[in-house]
């Protein structure tokens, strides 16, 4: 019996990228139209039908830091139904192997840096993120739960801020790149100043989403742990460097203002991925900031504005 693959939130960004790294006629690229993942019914009834020997779980409510903090409860409601339910359906199908991406908010507000897999459980997350990170945390809680009693193979990667074509950039729920990308193309576009939100020195990790699509499919390959795992690319970026950088890309010379009555989030959250180069993980494998940023506003350069969460879209 050959490998059929599942990879839930196929259609988003991280979805996309493994497209072009899996056999389309041996995989189902799962999009929110074609099952309600929050509805367990419709879900176990997808499993059923596609009856998966692997499944790539990416799909999740998302959000940037003001979605996150307006939207504590429906972010915590609809990601813990869409985990339960995906998990659930997985076992009863008997799935051979299944890595669930995480997010680097699920490590507590006060710990000790670099984030290290083990601290993930030792203590709260940062405030304005908390319902989304405690329901993340509950995927590696019963991803681990599922290994214990049932013996599956389920496996949860912690990646950073991902960026990359296909991204969300509605103003309201994108994360950090999607968002300044947006803001600093329409600026350009109306002859206008841009306005950021905080005072630009919080410092962010950034990882391609091409680059943790590929880090997924080696994780399949060479990982069978039941503890997470950090996958992120580690080099720490100011978001000041990030909007000078993402200016020059666009050719915005315009006046850049940081509102700093507005949240900035925490001011840094370096992580560790030594257990992933140790698993085998080449570091050169991670493209650069500068690499990633061109190719993503070339993309939406040409695409602008029909991008998801763009009214043109």
């Amino acid at each position: 019996m050959s490998n059929i693959y599942l990879v839930t939130g196929g259609t988003g960004m991280v979805g996309n990228a493994i497209k072009d790294l899996l056999s389309k006629n041996k995989t189902v690229f799962l999009s929110s139209n074609m099952c309600d993942l929050r509805n367990k019914i419709s879900t176990q009834h997808l499993f059923n039908s596609v009856r998966p020997t692997h499944v790539i779980h990416l799909a999740a409510k998302v959000g940037g830091v003001k979605a996150n903090y307006d939207y504590l409860g429906e972010f915590y409601y609809d990601n813990i139904r869409i985990n339960t339910n995906v998990l659930e359906a997985a076992r009863k199908v008997k799935v051979k192997k299944m890595v669930s991406l995480m997010s680097t908010c699920i490590y507590p507000d006060n710990v000790s840096y670099p984030l290290t897999e083990d601290q993930i459980h030792n203590g709260e997350p940062h405030y304005t993120n908390f319902a989304y990170a405690y329901a993340k945390r509950m995927l590696d809680v019963q991803s681990r739960a599922y290994r214990e009693q049932y013996g599956c193979n389920f496996i949860t990667a912690v990646p950073n801020n991902l960026y990359g074509p296909y991204d969300n950039f509605d103003l309201k729920d994108s994360h950090v790149i999607p968002a300044l990308i947006r803001k600093i193309w329409e600026a350009k576009l109306n002859k206008s100043e841009v306005v950021i939100w905080g005072d630009g020195t919080p410092l962010r990790e950034f990882t391609y989403s091409k680059d943790i699509a590929k880090a997924l499919l080696f994780l399949l390959d060479n990982y069978d742990d039941k503890h997470p795992i950090n996958i992120g690319n580690t080099e720490e970026y100011s978001i000041a460097s990030l909007v000078e950088n993402l200016c020059s890309l666009f050719g915005f010379r315009g006046d850049v203002v940081w509102d700093t009555s507005k949240m900035s989030g925490q001011h840094k959250k370096p992580s560790s991925n030594q257990k992933f180069i140790d698993l085998g993980w080449d570091p050169n494998n991670y493209t650069s900031l500068e690499e990633g940023l061109k190719e993503t506003c070339k993309w939406f350069r040409i695409r602008y504005p029909k991008v998801r969460g763009c009214t043109g879209e």
